[in-house]
């Protein structure tokens, strides 16, 4: 059911058009996105599906089911952290990326969830998140040598959920039951999903880190990323796009494939997720969004690349993109590659 909207917390309201009907829960009608070839033989296929906006928000290209309910997992996150600025959270910069962030648990991470509890006045034990080491595989094999157990400091999500109790806190809502979907907290966060994204919440489960979280369309999480990255300058939603990209790092970690794409297109916010979700869009509009229907992150970014070459992307940059090498014998043999649909239209010469 999708939550009741939260007219009582105006601050948390954006002005805009009444948003759609909900996607229809259905099994997605999803199609080849790409092919794991071989020596030249295709051995696999990837299944998934694709939408490309231009930047007057109209569906320049489209593969498998791009309407049907899904769920964004972490891709939802910086749709989340505009929710939380609007009911009044004052953070901005690295923090604020954080708030948005499915970071790798590095200290930079771990440091900077500690300071929105402190200037909320409260401590991890507040935090309802699930513990987890941390997700970059160098920094989480350093904490087993070490010893070290579990965390809810050094879990994925911590940043949004320290975020969430700052601004449960600053708007004098309970904070036991922050995660619970009727939550004042959680209904502002739904209202600003339906708002952004132009369409009603399907349903609503539990996530991973044990938040609400809510089923759009990819079409709908696309639309949603254009909204924050086209918003005026000093709006909750430019200011954690800005946030986002200023330090993308913090949104993620320091060897994740997140960071380096927005640092290698300029004025990109790309948003990963379980699942093999990744949404992205740049400040004109132009927007993609990708589900892998397998969940794999093998095919999710070479897709991705493939999908904002398709945008209009300058395909120079998005080169270390294009997927790890299929190893025989320890050299390669083949790669992931994007079916052809996703390649770059080409203008046509001129006579």
């Amino acid at each position: 059911m999708t939550p009741a909207p939260a007219h009582d917390h105006p601050q948390a309201v954006m002005n805009s058009s009444l948003p759609a009907d909900a996607p229809l829960i259905r099994e997605p009608l999803h199609a080849p996105v790409a092919h794991l070839i071989r020596g030249g033989v295709v051995e696999g296929i990837h299944y998934g599906s694709v939408v490309v906006l231009g930047p007057d928000g109209a569906v320049r290209l489209q593969l498998g089911d791009i309407e049907a309910a899904c769920y964004p997992r972490s891709a939802l996150k910086p749709v989340q952290a505009v929710a939380m600025v609007r009911a009044g959270l004052p953070l901005d910069g690295e923090l604020l990326s954080l708030t948005a962030a499915s970071h790798s648990g590095e200290e930079r991470h771990l440091a900077g969830t500690r300071r929105i509890l402190e200037l909320a006045g409260l401590t991890e034990e507040h935090l309802r998140n699930v513990p987890d080491l941390p997700f970059d595989p160098v920094v989480r094999d350093t904490w087993v040598r070490e010893g070290r157990t579990p965390s809810v400091l050094a879990q994925n999500c911590s940043g949004k959920h320290a975020a969430m109790l700052y601004t449960a806190r600053l708007n004098g809502w309970s904070l036991d039951d922050y995660l619970d979907p009727a939550h004042p907290l959680q209904q502002a966060i739904a209202e600003i999903v339906e708002d952004l994204t132009g369409q009603r919440v399907a349903t609503v489960t539990v996530d991973g880190c044990g938040a609400p979280l809510f089923s759009v369309s990819l079409h709908g999480l696309a639309r949603a990323a254009a909204r924050i990255t086209t918003a005026a300058p000093g709006t909750p939603e430019a200011r954690v796009a800005d946030a986002m990209r200023e330090h993308p790092e913090t949104a993620s970690g320091s060897r994740r494939d997140v960071a380096a794409l927005m640092r290698a297109v300029p004025g990109l916010l790309a948003k990963d997720g379980f699942e093999g979700v990744q949404v992205a869009a740049l400040p004109d509009g132009r927007a993609v969004a990708v589900k892998i229907a397998d969940g794999g992150d093998r095919a999710r970014v070479p897709v991705a690349a493939a999908a904002l070459a398709r945008a209009g992307v300058d395909s120079a940059l998005l080169t270390r993109f294009a997927g790890e090498p299929l190893l025989g014998g320890g050299r390669p043999v083949g790669a992931v590659r994007p079916v052809r649909a996703l390649d770059p239209v080409t203008a046509p010469a001129a006579a």
